[in-house]
C-alpha cells in the first residue's frame, strides 16, 4: 500500500507572533487529537521579519495555554521556497493575502493562497482574523475563537478530500 503524501499547510500573518503562530498551535493540537498528525506538516511564518527567532507574544501564549495550546514556534519570515514546499498558504487578513500574492513566484503558487476565515463554520460573518497585538485580553480571546473555528473547518475539509 502506497503512503499518502503529507498535506503541508503554512499559516501567515504580519509578524508571526500572534495569529499565525496560534493557528499553527491550534491546528497541530487538532490533528494530534484526531490521530492524524502523521498526515500533516504544519508551520507558520510572517510577512515581516521584525520578530525573527522570537517566541509568540507572551500575552498570546498565556491565552493559548489556558485553552491547552503550547505555542513554541519561533517566528520566521515567509520565504520563496514556502510557495514550492507548501500545498496551502493561509493568510489571516486582506493585507497578508495581497502581500502573499505579490510574492508568489507563479500563478500556480498564487492558487495555494487562501483566507483563514473562509474555513469558519460558526463565525461565518468574520472576513479576517484581526491582529490583537495593540488590544486587550478580549482581542486575544476572539482571535483564538476564530482560529479554533477555522482550523476545525479546515481539518474537516481536508479530511473530506482524502
Amino acid at each position: 500500500m502506497k503512503e499518502q503524501p503529507k498535506q503541508k499547510i503554512l499559516f501567515v500573518c504580519l509578524g508571526n507572533i500572534c495569529r499565525s503562530s496560534s493557528a499553527e498551535g491550534v491546528m497541530r493540537h487538532l490533528v494530534e487529537e484526531a490521530g492524524v498528525a502523521d498526515r500533516f506538516v504544519i508551520d507558520s511564518a510572517g510577512i515581516l521579519s521584525y520578530h525573527q527567532g522570537e517566541l509568540p507574544d507572551p500575552r498570546m501564549r498565556a491565552h493559548a495555554i489556558r485553552r491547552g495550546y503550547d505555542l513554541t514556534h519561533r517566528s520566521r519570515p515567509v520565504r520563496t521556497g514556502d510557495f514550492y514546499d507548501f500545498d496551502l498558504i493561509v493568510g489571516m487578513d486582506d493585507r497578508n493575502i495581497e502581500d502573499l500574492k505579490e510574492r508568489a513566484p507563479s500563478v500556480e503558487a498564487e492558487r495555494k493562497i487562501c483566507r483563514m476565515t473562509d474555513f469558519c463554520t460558526r463565525y461565518t460573518q468574520a472576513d479576517h482574523v484581526p491582529d490583537p497585538y495593540y488590544g486587550g485580553a478580549e482581542g486575544f480571546e476572539y482571535v483564538l475563537d476564530l482560529l479554533e473555528d477555522a482550523c476545525v473547518g479546515l481539518l474537516r475539509k481536508l479530511m473530506a478530500e482524502e
